[in-house]
């Protein structure tokens, strides 16, 4: 699948060069006077919501209009979606939404109420979020190759956690089974709280974690870590080879944020809100703040985004159907 990057795009075009302005073709459009909202789809606290009132102060200053973060929390980020999808397409009511909420719960749920590919334009990337593939720390498996090889002697014997259901925790460990061809047995906890807690204490033997959650039991000897799911290695975690140079090759499940407009935006605008978020990601503090959250910053054009949207889309729809998966 092709992936955006922290170092490279869709196309190899280099960060330098999409952070030239593009606002010649923006003349004409512009964004209401009044409060523009970013809406979330998850309460205060969260990735989302933390990257959102990171980057609001700098798209603020860019496009000269007051940004109000808008937390409209519940059902996985269909419910903010759901309505901004219907918001006026003036550039009043912006989204900013993570892969979960826009790709893989809706490959998982043919009947959504939205559909990203149609009912949005796709912006700006913000940034990935790798999921770090740990295991119990007694679990005789020192690498990936070496989990690859247990889960084939012993099908149907290891268990892997997951958050939830249908989430991305659990996608990413069903696309390790399909890829690597094991059998690895799915334990659906109620969050990522008490599915590392258990892995902790030597309850299941597998789980895919945020970087920032899992990071501090690794290096707290309570954890060890296999790898991580990123297609590079994290600004956040340098020394921790990626799961796919690590004996999968092509497996990539990170979590992504990015910028949405509602359907039937003008150009200009996308153009105008695409190079205000692109130069406050390029902004030199932005990168620290974002590493202490466990992200990469990312960068892109529209049309690179929208087709890395519609690859995202495509992949988790092929591993939710043939791991016969269900939103549950």
């Amino acid at each position: 699948m092709s992936s955006l990057t922290r170092r490279s795009l869709l196309c190899g075009i280099s960060a330098a060069s999409l952070a030239a302005p593009v606002l010649a073709r923006a003349q004409g459009a512009d964004f209401p006077d009044k409060p523009l909202r970013l809406v979330v789809g998850f309460p205060p606290g969260g990735p989302n919501d933390l990257l959102a009132r990171l980057i609001a102060p700098g798209i603020a200053q860019r496009l000269g209009r007051n940004v109000v973060v808008e937390n409209r929390a519940g059902a996985n980020g269909e419910i903010a979606a759901s309505a901004v999808a219907k918001s006026p397409a003036d550039g009043s009511v912006i989204m900013l939404a993570s892969n979960g909420s826009t790709t893989v719960a809706p490959a998982l749920t043919p009947n959504m109420p939205f559909d990203i590919r149609r009912d949005f334009v796709a912006v700006v990337p913000v940034g990935i979020n790798p999921m770090l593939l740990v295991v119990r720390p007694n679990l005789p498996a020192k690498n990936v190759e070496e989990l690859l090889a247990l889960a084939h002697s012993k099908p149907g014997k290891l268990n892997g956690a997951s958050a939830g259901a249908g989430g991305a925790t659990h996608l990413a460990l069903e696309l390790f089974k399909s890829l690597g061809k094991a059998d690895i047995v799915h334990v659906p906890y109620k969050g990522g709280g008490p599915a590392m807690a258990d892995l902790m204490a030597d309850m299941v033997d597998v789980y895919f974690g945020g970087l920032s959650t899992a990071l501090p039991h690794v290096k707290a000897g309570k954890l060890r870590v296999l790898g991580q799911t990123g297609l590079t290695r994290s600004a956040a975690a340098p020394d921790i080879p990626t799961i796919a140079e690590s004996g999968l090759p092509g497996y990539e499940a990170a979590i992504s944020y990015g910028i949405f407009l509602p359907a039937g935006a003008a150009p200009g605008l996308t153009a105008k809100l695409h190079d205000a978020v692109d130069a406050t990601i390029h902004s030199p503090d932005i990168a620290a703040k974002f590493a202490a959250l466990g992200a990469d910053p990312q960068f892109g054009t529209p049309a690179q985004f929208a087709a890395y949207v519609a690859a995202d889309f495509d992949k988790w729809a092929k591993v939710a159907k043939e791991a016969h998966l269900k939103a549950e």
